[in-house]
């Protein structure tokens, strides 16, 4: 647990540049706009289509039969936006580990970590199919968990988890491709693997805060 606080001091640390704070803005508001957009367009859709499919229409046969038919319409519009605000994270992401994070870790080593030499390989490719491959795997695990969501607690519990992993799969591969040769990644990966969920669980925490959350990436 250390290391997690090590590491967020650290990061909270680098903000003083007002650079940083281009390339922590810039991912968060260009996936602000487009989903506020889409979520205007698009949120009633979702609501109807939820609403029409398994579990939402036992709910409804249950609520209909108890007198209480309008909490599967509200947990519906709570679904929906629940899948916005994940969609719009996985924009904000997948825009911080493909374009942000190289401009980020060139600005960070030539500034805040100038002793940590750069023996890895910097590969756009490589860093695209691993971010593009880890949200395929996070929005296919959000859609087969999505009928637990009508669980208590598992609908606050499954985003957080999910999303922690997400966090650890795609940004440590990011912010080590470029420094670290790939015998430091094979003895780092095991090492690391649970403090790196703790820092993945504790930006997925506070990816939940309303707009602070879309700058939780960068």
């Amino acid at each position: 647990m250390g290391d997690v606080v090590l590491a967020l001091m650290r990061t909270m640390g680098s903000l003083r540049s007002g650079r940083i704070w281009v390339y922590v803005a810039a991912p968060a508001v260009v996936s602000l706009v487009l989903w506020i957009v889409l979520a205007l367009r698009g949120l009633s859709v979702m609501v109807e289509w939820l609403l029409g499919h398994q579990p939402m229409t036992l709910l409804i046969a249950w609520g209909v039969a108890w007198g209480v038919a309008w909490l599967a319409t509200l947990l519906a519009y709570m679904g929906a936006w629940m899948a916005i605000f994940a969609c719009a994270y996985l924009t904000a992401s997948l825009l911080a580990a493909i374009f942000i994070m190289p401009l980020l870790l060139k600005h960070l080593a030539e500034t805040d970590y100038r002793d940590v030499a750069p023996m890895g390989k910097d590969s756009f490719v490589a860093a695209a199919v691993n971010s593009v491959g880890a949200s395929i795997l996070f929005v296919i695990g959000w859609l087969l968990t999505l009928p637990l969501w009508i669980v208590p607690g598992l609908s606050l519990v499954l985003p957080l988890l999910l999303m922690a992993w997400y966090n650890r799969r795609t940004f440590a591969y990011d912010a080590l491709s470029m420094h670290a040769t790939a015998d430091e990644w094979e003895q780092l990966r095991p090492q690391t693997k649970g403090p790196m969920f703790m820092l993945g669980l504790t930006m997925a925490l506070l990816a939940h805060v309303p707009l602070l959350g879309l700058l939780v990436p960068a």
